[in-house]
């Protein structure tokens, strides 16, 4: 065996140290969805980074993938991640597709996903990233994610990597009875990361935690340049 094999596995192996030890953080913080924690211990997270980055993908702190945007730090993704409640035959449409690191946890978690990502590089590279893990059940696209993806609604659950002033109308309306969407919203000038159930006739809104991400921009959220997005502005996505 060469000396590059070699030193190549070592790295592999201890990256996944590192990822066990990042999980067990989220559950000793409490993280509790047994589902979501597996995932995160499986799926190798620093593939979704350049790679100077590698040795801090597993901290608890948001990195850069470019274009002014960053991926939000582990704990963020798993609390929306539990929030979202998904099952194995599950749909689920996410809006902001970033580095793809949370579209690859979704499709280990449901049965479809969809993911709209409005910058089309990002779009582009998530897309290659999933097809080298060989996942074949996430579906990404170039577009204004504020108008979801009508095509294959309705989902289950709909989970947003950007702050919204509200939950855009089209999200509302391709969410199926009994669906919940995780979104970080704009409410009494604070940020919270909210979750949205739909039942017959009514929206119940629960929020969980303070965050701060970037605006939703798109034609049912902010537009590019608007003052009130000023809040949010820390460029977290997934």
């Amino acid at each position: 065996m060469s000396h590059h094999r070699t030193a190549r596995r070592s790295e592999h192996g201890d990256y996944q140290v590192r990822r066990e030890k990042m999980v067990q953080g989220l559950a000793d913080a409490g993280i509790k969805d047994r589902r979501v924690l597996a995932a995160m211990r499986a799926l190798p997270r620093h593939v979704f980074l350049a790679e100077p980055l590698w040795p801090k993908a597993h901290h608890d702190v948001t990195l850069p993938i470019g274009f002014k945007q960053t991926m939000t730090q582990p704990l963020t993704t798993a609390l929306m991640l539990e929030a979202l409640a998904l099952r194995e035959n599950e749909k689920v449409l996410e809006i902001g597709t970033g580095s793809g690191y949370q579209t690859a946890l979704l499709a280990s978690l449901c049965a479809a996903v969809f993911s709209v990502e409005r910058i089309a590089e990002l779009a582009r590279e998530a897309q290659g990233r999933i097809r080298e893990l060989s996942i074949r059940n996430a579906s990404i696209k170039h577009f204004d994610g504020t108008y979801g993806w009508s095509e294959f609604a309705p989902y289950d659950g709909i989970v947003v990597s950007a702050t919204a002033p509200s939950v855009p109308a089209p999200l509302l309306e391709q969410l199926a009875t009994g669906g919940r969407i995780v979104i970080p919203m704009s409410r009494n000038g604070l940020e919270q990361i909210c979750v949205v159930t739909k039942t017959r006739g009514s929206l119940e809104t629960v929020a969980l935690a303070l965050c701060s991400f970037v605006p939703l921009l798109g034609r049912y959220a902010y537009a590019e340049g608007d003052s009130e997005a000023g809040g949010a502005r820390s460029g977290k996505r997934s």
